[in-house]
């Protein structure tokens, strides 16, 4: 018999919860049940954090992470990288086949989100850029650990941004939306200039110790993971002159390679818009350096026919049970075939 007070409360909530849980559960089940076989959906995730961040709720910290898998992992068949591949070439993938995938080369892929991946059983693919590792820091973290630290006030007048007043949670959000999204499709040196101005304005600068190390890429490679390269500085190939595009992606490759002592099959495009962030030639350039398959950022899942040098990948970073459910079944019907 419950006891009057909060308790009597809290029981409902929790079959609410569970009735949730359940409800997502078998709509997934559903749509998988009745999809048609070989489809692949290949999710990216970017960091799994400990703990929620204040500034970023919708990312996910690892109780988050797991719970997704676990979900995940009651409606699809999770493969490697490697097996989906193959199964695309022989139009043998298992009903629900589905990928994890990692971008850019976050130290808590190793010291967080790895861990729950053994536990899932589950060969995730890490793709790297390492002009980032051992100490190195993406420009997009600078900026947001520069509006993280920063006080209330922040005069970027210089920088042509103004007066950042940044008094709340929401305001530094909003200042890191707009500095971000201003700074993105600047030319890789003027990019790099404008956040090397920013990062001045503070007496400290952004920490170096949010991305991998070699000794931590060699860890996931002997714990059955998959590297991938990711260009040596994460830049828009689009914005490149040739050569620069071509070493950015062969280079990377050749360094991973020396890293692990393995070859390097895979490839994503930084950012990973097609026509936008890269071309066709970009295409080529990746096929000529020797990968088996790459990336992108276009929604949908692939089908047999589809190009294996622009597989389509998306984002449920964050989501909810119920929208993650969503976002998968939604993915599920944008079915990409030849390009």
């Amino acid at each position: 018999m419950p006891f009057a007070g909060s308790t009597s409360i809290a029981v409902p909530g929790r079959r609410d919860s569970l009735l949730h849980s359940l409800a997502s559960r078998l709509l997934m089940q559903a749509v998988v049940a009745t999809s048609l076989r070989n489809r692949l959906s290949i999710l990216i995730y970017h960091r799994v954090r400990p703990e929620a961040d204040p500034l970023f709720p919708s990312e996910l910290d690892a109780a988050r992470f797991d719970e997704q898998l676990t979900q995940l992992g009651q409606a699809f068949t999770i493969i490697s990288l490697s097996q989906a591949v193959e199964g695309l070439r022989k139009g043998t993938l298992p009903r629900g086949a589905a990928c994890i995938t990692f971008d850019d080369g976050y130290a808590d892929n190793v010291e967080v989100a790895l861990p729950i991946l053994l536990k899932h059983g589950i060969s995730a693919t890490f793709f790297l850029a390492t002009g980032f590792l051992n100490g190195g820091r993406m420009w997009n973290d600078k900026v947001i650990e520069v509006i993280r630290t920063a006080p209330d006030s922040l005069d970027l007048r210089s920088l042509g941004y103004g007066q950042l007043t940044l008094d709340t949670v929401k305001a530094r959000q909003d200042a890191i939306d707009m500095l971000l999204e201003s700074l993105k499709y600047l030319p890789l040196a003027a990019r790099e200039a404008q956040v090397d101005r920013l990062c001045g304005m503070l007496p400290d600068g952004p920490p170096g110790d949010l991305m991998m190390t070699s000794a931590q890429v060699r860890a996931l490679h002997q714990a059955g993971m998959e590297i991938g390269a990711h260009t040596v500085n994460h830049p828009i190939l689009s914005n490149m002159s040739p050569d620069a595009a071509r070493e950015e992606i062969g280079g990377c490759k050749r360094q991973l390679e020396d890293i692990t002592g393995a070859p390097v099959r895979w490839f994503a495009y930084p950012n990973g818009k097609p026509h936008r962030d890269y071309r066709a030639e970009h295409v080529e350039m990746v096929r000529a350096a020797g990968f088996e398959a790459a990336v992108s950022t276009a929604w949908g899942a692939a089908a047999p026919r589809a190009d294996l040098f622009q597989l389509p990948r998306f984002t449920p970073e964050g989501a909810g049970q119920l929208r993650f459910t969503l976002r998968m079944i939604q993915n599920l019907t944008r079915t990409v075939n030849a390009a």
